[in-house]
C-alpha cells in the first residue's frame, strides 16, 4: 500500500506503509530547454575524477588500531582490509515499541540478519550495518516515530568477532490530530458503524499497522452491511514535523444497499444454479452480506469436488440487487486409499477403498471398499450424496457383506441400508447433528450354548430403523479441551429365528472436557446402554451389547469384558455401563496420556452399576493439523480368566 505524505515544511513526499520522514531538499530541474545549462566540454587531458568513498578507511599497516576510533563509533580497524569476521547484532532503544512484531519484520529484512553466518571483512559488515541502520529508521517511522534516528558502532569483540550494535532514538511518538472518512456520510444509518469498523480515531498513534487493519476491516464491514459496488480510496496522510501530528483522509463511496439477486454459472457446469443455491446461505432478495460469499466459497471448496472457486458480484437485472457469478475449477474426482490398523482382541486389519466422488451428480459419490484382517473381511459398496436437497444434509445407502469372526460369535452377513443424516466436520463443526435410517440383514450367526457350551448355528433375518440425535458443545471435533458432547442412539429391530420378535436397543453417551491450565485437559466420558423387549440368548449375538477395547475400556481386549459362557468366551449382554477418565498433558506437537477406565455388561435390562472392570495405562499423542495420532497402552487391573496384561490401540483422534 503507497501512501501520500505531506509535509507541511518539505515538498509532497510517496513511500510505503507510512513509512517516511521529511523529504530532503532537492534541486529543482527546468522544465524549459531555452533554460537549461549546456553541457560541459571534456577536456581529454583533465584528470581522473577521485573513487566514491566506500565508507571505511583504508588501513595503516605500519599504524596500531586508534583506540579513540571505537569511542567515535568507527569500526575497529584489522591489519588485513581482507580479513574474515564474524559477528553478533545486538538492538538499543526499542523497549516498548510494537513488541515483537518490530524485531521480526527487522529480522526478515535485515542484511546483518540473513548474512549472519557467513564470515566478512569490515568493509562488508559495515555496509550491511548502515543499510540496517536506514532500515530500523523506516521501521521505527511505520509505527508513529517520525523523528527516529539509528547510530551505528562496530566493536571489537575478540576471538575474531564483532558487535554490530544498532542504537535506536525513537524520539516523541506521532498521532493523528484528525480522521477523515469523506463520502461515508452517503451510507446513511450505517455510517457509524462503518466508522467504528475503521477504529482508527484522533489522537491514536501514527501507525501503518492500525491504518492497515483499520482498511482491511472498513472494507469487510461495507460488504458486510450490504455494499457489494463500495470502493475505499488510498489513505492520505500528511505529516506536520513542528506539531508533531498528522492528519488521514480516506476517501470511501459506499453506493447503494444491496440485495442478492440469482445466482448465474460462468464457464464448465460443475454444479448448476440449484444446486448451489442449496449449498448458498442466502436467497433472491435477502439483504446483500459479503460474509455469506464467504462460507459459500469454503462451503463449495468442502465438497472436495473444487480446487478454485470465483465468486464475482455484478448488478443484477434489477435495480439494487446482485447476481453471484460463480466460476469453478474442478478437482480430481476419483480417490484409492488404504488404511491400516491394530488392535488387542481386533486384530490386524487392512482396508482399500476405491471412490469416485461425482459418479452420480450431484456430488453423489460412490465407493467401493474392501477389508481384510485377521477378525475381519468384508466387501461392499456405498453411496454418500452431499447437500442433498438442503445444506450439510446426507443421503446414504450401501450394500455390504461382511464376515466377522470374534472370541463371542463367528457371523457371515449381508446388509442393505439407506439413512438421512445432518453432518458435521472440521469446517463446519454443528451443535445438532441427527440421523435417521433403515437396515434388513440376513445373519448366519455361530456361537456357543452359555450354559454347555456346546456350538450353535442360527440365521437371523433383521429389520431395524436407527436414529440418533447428537449435541457437541465442545471447541473440536478431534481434538477437544473444553466444553461436553451428549448422544443418544435408539434402534428398534424386529428379528425373525424360529418366530418373530421385537426389542429396541438405547445407548446414551456423554463426555465433557475442562483444561487445566495451557497444557493438561482433563477428560472423562460415561456410557450407558439398555436393550428392552427380549432375552440376551434370543437375539442375535452380533446385535448384543459388547464392552472392552479401544474405543470403551482400554486394558482389555476388544469385547473382553462381561459374562462368559462355559469355554471363557465373551457372551455379550443387554444393559451396558462404563466410564473413563484421562489427563491429556501436551509437550508441543507430543503428548502423553495417563488413563484409568471403567465397565461391565448385564444380563438385565438396566445395568447395575456394579462388578465394574477397571483397565489403566499410559498413552502418547502426535499432534497434527489434521488431528492426533494416538497410541495406547493398557493393562486391566482385575482381569478376568484369560486376558492380556497389555493391551495396545492406535488410531486417529483422541480416545472420546
Amino acid at each position: 500500500m503507497f501512501v501520500s505524505l505531506r509535509d507541511r515544511a518539505a515538498p509532497i513526499i510517496v513511500c510505503a506503509a507510512l513509512a517516511c520522514g521529511p523529504a530532503e531538499a532537492q534541486q529543482p530541474v527546468s522544465a524549459d530547454p531555452a533554460r537549461a545549462e549546456p553541457p560541459a566540454t571534456l577536456d581529454p587531458a583533465s584528470p581522473m575524477q577521485a573513487m566514491p568513498d566506500i565508507g571505511v578507511d583504508w588501513p595503516d599497516l605500519s599504524t596500531p588500531d586508534d583506540p579513540s576510533a571505537k569511542e567515535a563509533g568507527a569500526p575497529p580497524v584489522a591489519t588485513d582490509a581482507s580479513a574474515e569476521e564474524r559477528y553478533d547484532i545486538a538492538l538499543e532503544g526499542l523497549s516498548g515499541i510494537g513488541d515483537d512484531q518490530l524485531r521480526a519484520r527487522f529480522d526478515a529484512l535485515s542484511a546483518l540478519v540473513q548474512n549472519k553466518g557467513k564470515s566478512a571483512n569490515v568493509a562488508q559488515i559495515n555496509r550491511r550495518a548502515r543499510e540496517d541502520a536506514d532500515l530500523l529508521q523506516e521501521l521505527l517511522r511505520a509505527y508513529g516515530y517520525y523523528g527516529a534516528a539509528v547510530d551505528m558502532r562496530v566493536d571489537a569483540a575478540g576471538a575474531g568477532r564483532l558487535t554490530v550494535t544498532l542504537a535506536a532514538d525513537p524520539g516523541p511518538l506521532y498521532r493523528f490530530s484528525a480522521v477523515e472518512l469523506p463520502g461515508l456520510d452517503e451510507a446513511g444509518a450505517k455510517a457509524d458503524a462503518l466508522r467504528a469498523a475503521f477504529a482508527v480515531r484522533k489522537e491514536d498513534p501514527v501507525s501503518a499497522d492500525r491504518v492497515t487493519a483499520g482498511l482491511i476491516n472498513l472494507k469487510m464491514a461495507l460488504g458486510r452491511e450490504g455494499f457489494a459496488f463500495a470502493t475505499v480510496g488510498e489513505p492520505q496522510v500528511t505529516v506536520d514535523h513542528d506539531s508533531r501530528s498528522a492528519t488521514l483522509s480516506l476517501p470511501v463511496h459506499p453506493g447503494g444497499p444491496q440485495r442478492f439477486g440469482e445466482i448465474r454459472v460462468e464457464g464448465r457446469r460443475l454444479f448448476g444454479a440449484k444446486h448451489l443455491s442449496r449449498i448458498a446461505r442466502f436467497h433472491p432478495g435477502d439483504p446483500y452480506d459479503a460474509s455469506k460469499l464467504d462460507d459459500f466459497r469454503r462451503a463449495l471448496i468442502q465438497t472436495t469436488l473444487v480446487s478454485s472457486v470465483q465468486l464475482t458480484p455484478q448488478p443484477g437485472s434489477s435495480p439494487g440487487t446482485t447476481d453471484i457469478l460463480v466460476k469453478l475449477e474442478p478437482a480430481p474426482k476419483r480417490t484409492i486409499a488404504a488404511e491400516a490398523g491394530y488392535g488387542t482382541g481386533e486384530g490386524a486389519r487392512l482396508e482399500v477403498s476405491w471412490q469416485h466422488r461425482n459418479l452420480i451428480r450431484p456430488e453423489g459419490a460412490v465407493t467401493f471398499r474392501g477389508v481384510i484382517g485377521t477378525r475381519e473381511q468384508s466387501l461392499g459398496a456405498t453411496l454418500r450424496r452431499a447437500n442433498y436437497k438442503a445444506r450439510d444434509r446426507v443421503l446414504t445407502g450401501q450394500i455390504v457383506a461382511s464376515h466377522s469372526k470374534l472370541d463371542a460369535y463367528d457371523a457371515k452377513t449381508f446388509t442393505i441400508g439407506a439413512g438421512l443424516e445432518r453432518q458435521t466436520n472440521i469446517i463446519w463443526q454443528k451443535k445438532w447433528t441427527w440421523s435417521i435410517g433403515a437396515e434388513l440383514l440376513a445373519s448366519d450367526e455361530r456361537d456357543q450354548q452359555i450354559s454347555t457350551g456346546l456350538p450353535q448355528r442360527r440365521t437371523f433375518l433383521i429389520a431395524a430403523l436407527p436414529t440418533s440425535l447428537s449435541y457437541d458443545g465442545s471447541d473440536d471435533l478431534l481434538n477437544p479441551s473444553r466444553g461436553f458432547r451428549l448422544a443418544a442412539r435408539l434402534s428398534p429391530e424386529a428379528s425373525l429365528q424360529n418366530g418373530a420378535f421385537g426389542y429396541a436397543k438405547l445407548q446414551l453417551d456423554g463426555s465433557g472436557y475442562v483444561p487445566l491450565g495451557n497444557r493438561v485437559v482433563f477428560a472423562g466420558r460415561v456410557r450407558v446402554g439398555s436393550i428392552m423387549g427380549a432375552s440376551r440368548d434370543r437375539m442375535a449375538p452380533s446385535r448384543r451389547f459388547y464392552s472392552g477395547g479401544g474405543g470403551s475400556v482400554r486394558g482389555y481386549g476388544y469385547q473382553d469384558i462381561g459374562p462368559r459362557d462355559v469355554n471363557n468366551d465373551p457372551v455379550g449382554g443387554r444393559s451396558l455401563a462404563e466410564f473413563g477418565l484421562e489427563a491429556r498433558v501436551r509437550f508441543g506437537n507430543f503428548g502423553v496420556v495417563p488413563f484409568l477406565d471403567g465397565g461391565n455388561l448385564y444380563t438385565q435390562a438396566l445395568p447395575r452399576f456394579t462388578g465394574l472392570r477397571y483397565g489403566a495405562g499410559m498413552g502418547v499423542r502426535y499432534y497434527t493439523s489434521f488431528g492426533p495420532i494416538r497410541v495406547d497402552v493398557g493393562t486391566p487391573l482385575n482381569p478376568q480368566k484369560g486376558d492380556s496384561r497389555l493391551t495396545v490401540y492406535v488410531s486417529l483422534g483422541q480416545a472420546f
